[in-house]
């Protein structure tokens, strides 16, 4: 009986590993306004661009290691090891961006691509079941090179090479340490630790504690490690079609936080909200016509704008500066 419920319960309908190397798929999430304008698409047509093992660099491979399964090439699929120490290491942490995961590579790229991120028994022993299989499938390298080449970076930016050169506008083979360390630490939660997110400095402390595991490790030494630490990343002009961003960008981490990230990168959502976009936009163009007026005089460089429904505390627009991916001045 028990092997029976078992077979029906879990292996039964179990994906095959194989399918590992074909083209994944995914349904856009859609941001609406009160109205139905499409503020958002939180994105079907991933922007994926595969390299091949020796074209992505080592830093990228040592820093994605070191902040998501260090015990990669020691385990088969599953570390019974990295879960108790994620697991101790995670009490002692307030701050969310030192956390560490105890799936290993093999189980996320499972999960991502192959069971998805609901949270049951069920599917986590299908994750298990499928991670022992896919390491008797692939060579390590092969499983590693698929997880690089396949990972949201947040965004379009699926894989190495699309966060390389959406986020730096670089080859993923240009990429810095430090760029490498920053990307590195992206996977995990890129709502969360996104720089164009509304928590833009959990980007740059999870850069930190990326090397700061490295260091530990010993994949890099003090002078790389310093060097790293004091790089001042450039972001490249963002091309995205957005509008309303500071709201959009609000409301996606409400949904993520409620839903998980997969779910909403990959759900296939339509989220209508209260945002009105013909006061969205008045209330962009006023804040940016009032710091051209009083910018040079006080050395004044940001404003935000609140439109609410005083009968209701529904938000019409929400303008959080003048341009939403000014880093410089704290956009």
């Amino acid at each position: 009986i028990t092997e029976s419920i078992f077979y029906f319960g879990i292996l039964k309908d179990l994906p095959n590993p194989d399918t590992l190397t074909s083209n994944p798929s995914a349904a856009t999430t859609i941001i609406r306004d009160r109205n139905g304008e499409i503020l958002y698409k939180v994105y079907k047509d991933a922007n994926r661009i595969k390299l091949n093992w020796d074209e992505i660099p080592e830093n990228v491979k040592k820093a994605t290691l070191a902040i998501e399964d260090s015990d990669f090439y020691k385990h088969h699929g599953v570390s019974f090891r990295s879960i108790v120490r994620a697991f101790i290491h995670n009490l002692s942490q307030k701050n969310v961006t030192s956390f560490q995961g105890g799936s290993t590579i093999t189980q996320q790229l499972i999960k991502n691509r192959l069971v998805g991120p609901e949270k049951t028994y069920i599917r986590k022993i299908k994750e298990v079941v499928l991670s022992l299989w896919t390491e008797t499938r692939f060579a390590k390298n092969e499983i590693f090179r698929m997880y690089l080449n396949e990972v949201g970076f947040g965004g379009p930016a699926y894989g190495i090479q699309a966060a390389a050169q959406t986020f730096f506008g670089i080859d993923a083979k240009n990429l810095s340490l430090a760029q490498a360390a920053f990307l590195a630490g992206l996977p995990a939660a890129p709502t969360t630790f996104s720089p164009f997110g509304i928590n833009p400095q959990l980007a740059f402390i999870r850069e930190i504690d990326v090397l700061d595991r490295m260091l530990k490790l010993k994949m890099i030494n003090q002078k790389e490690y310093t060097d790293a630490k004091n790089e001042k990343l450039v972001f490249a002009p963002q091309k995205i079609d957005l509008l309303a961003p500071h709201f959009v960008m609000f409301v996606k981490d409400q949904l993520v936080q409620k839903l998980g990230e997969n779910r909403v990168t990959q759900g296939g959502l339509d989220v209508t909200t209260t945002l009105d976009l013909k006061i969205e936009k008045d209330a962009e163009d006023t804040v940016s016509k009032q710091i051209e007026k009083i910018k040079d005089i006080y050395n004044i460089h940001n404003a935000g704008a609140l439109v609410t429904n005083p009968a209701t505390g529904e938000i019409l627009a929400m303008v959080g500066s003048p341009n939403y991916f000014d880093i410089q001045n704290k956009g």
